[in-house]
């Protein structure tokens, strides 16, 4: 029984994780919008916009990992003020960018600073409500992310009418430096995320619940295809979301039409991820997946062929679709990992999936050059299909995984 201190406590950590992942998604779907931009001033092929999209996405894959390592020495608040601050960082060195090689070398800064976010944050949602609703908090965790995919780029859209996109890169940036700061102060008030007061059973050699090893999986079928179903989904999602853009303006559209269009996306995004787990609730982790892949897939397809004003009206659908998926995914790795190594398995599980993510954009954006964009996004579209029958096989090994834990 949670009293009711602990239960403010829990939302009070709560509502600060999910203020870090606002901050840090915001910087993330912010280049989505700049794409074009830089694109325009530097004489970029789509090519090296893909490479330039994936050595960010690259940064913040070869960062998961240690990051949820490094947590489990000197805890996850640390690790996550220094990767918000790291964040600020790129993105304050875009703005004096002089070419592609510049954009690269400060978004691998920015990659490296918001890969900590995602391990770290989910462990300490994920262990402030250890024996609480914790499949519920992690989609409102989730969902605060979409939140700032929505805001950041729809503002910065406003913004380019008057504003070079320079000056927006490093306000952000600074933006970013400050919130590293409040993130300290907040965590350090609420003691959450620090240094591990006694080693996990693991460390002392002993054991958890069932065979875990070193990375305390308690079903390893079960995360493998969780695991590959989340790295198709993610590699399809950033191939979309890069090109996205590209198609929208080859169909007439403006930076500033671009970017209310990011905005109908994330809007719809963020909807998916609080739709799909009520669906999930309803009809389970397998169907709702199931019907979101599926959505994904066929929206992509039903955008190529339609007018501008026929996608601005479709996208929000889209977007529901989109990150449905991903929240219902994402919210299922603490069922296949001990308490106790959740940040090594959120870490392992995004380093699989931004890692995917990571490489799509390179390829997709080398296929646009040869055979154009619209094409490209239907490679995306029968790509995400793909996921279907991996999905339905994750139904006998999360069964298992239920029973496992109220036994």
């Amino acid at each position: 029984m949670v009293t009711a201190p602990e239960g403010r406590h829990r939302r009070r950590v709560l509502g600060a994780s999910c203020t870090t992942h606002f901050i840090h998604d915001g910087f993330s779907d912010l280049i989505i919008l700049l794409l074009p931009l830089w694109q325009a001033e530097f004489a970029l092929s789509l090519s090296q916009i893909g490479a330039i999209s994936s050595t960010y996405s690259g940064a913040m894959t070869i960062g998961q990992l240690p990051a949820g390592l490094a947590s489990e020495r000197w805890g996850e608040r640390r690790i996550l003020v220094l990767g918000t601050a790291l964040a600020g960082l790129g993105f304050c060195l875009l703005g004096f960018a002089g070419g592609a090689l510049g954009l690269a070398v400060a978004l691998a800064i920015a990659g490296v600073g918001t890969s900590t976010q995602h391990p770290l944050n989910s462990t300490i949602v994920a262990r402030a409500y250890e024996d609480g609703p914790r499949r519920a908090a992690l989609g409102i965790y989730n969902f605060s992310g979409d939140l700032g995919k929505m805001a950041v780029p729809g503002l910065a859209a406003l913004a380019l009418a008057t504003l070079d996109w320079r000056f927006i890169t490093i306000s952000y940036g600074g933006f970013g430096i400050i919130a590293a700061i409040g993130v300290l102060i907040l965590f350090r008030l609420l003691r959450a995320g620090g240094p591990p007061s006694v080693p996990s059973p693991l460390e002392n050699g002993g054991t958890t619940t069932g065979k875990t090893g070193d990375w305390g999986l308690r079903q390893r079928r079960g995360f493998a295809l969780l695991s590959a179903t989340s790295m198709i989904d993610g590699a399809s999602r950033a191939g979309f979301m890069t090109f996205l853009p590209f198609l929208l303006i080859s169909k007439g559209a403006t930076i500033e039409i671009v970017g209310f269009a990011l905005v109908l996306t994330f809007a719809g995004g963020a909807a998916g991820k609080l739709v799909c787990g009520l669906v999930a609730e309803r009809l389970g982790i397998v169907r709702t997946a199931l019907l979101s892949e599926l959505a994904t897939g066929g929206g992509i397809l039903l955008l190529l062929p339609l007018s501008l004003d026929a996608n601005l009206i479709l996208l929000p659908a889209v977007g529901v679709a989109l990150n449905g998926t991903s929240s219902v995914l994402y919210a299922s790795v603490a069922e296949f990992v001990a308490p106790e190594r959740h940040g090594r398995g959120f870490g392992l599980f995004m380093t699989l999936t931004i890692g995917a993510w990571a490489i799509s954009p390179t390829i997709f954006g080398v296929l646009s050059d040869l055979y154009g964009v619209a094409n490209t996004l239907t490679v995306v579209g029968l790509f995400t299909l793909t996921t279907v029958p991996l999905v339905l096989a994750l139904k006998g090994p999360l069964a298992a995984a239920n029973r496992s834990q109220s036994a």
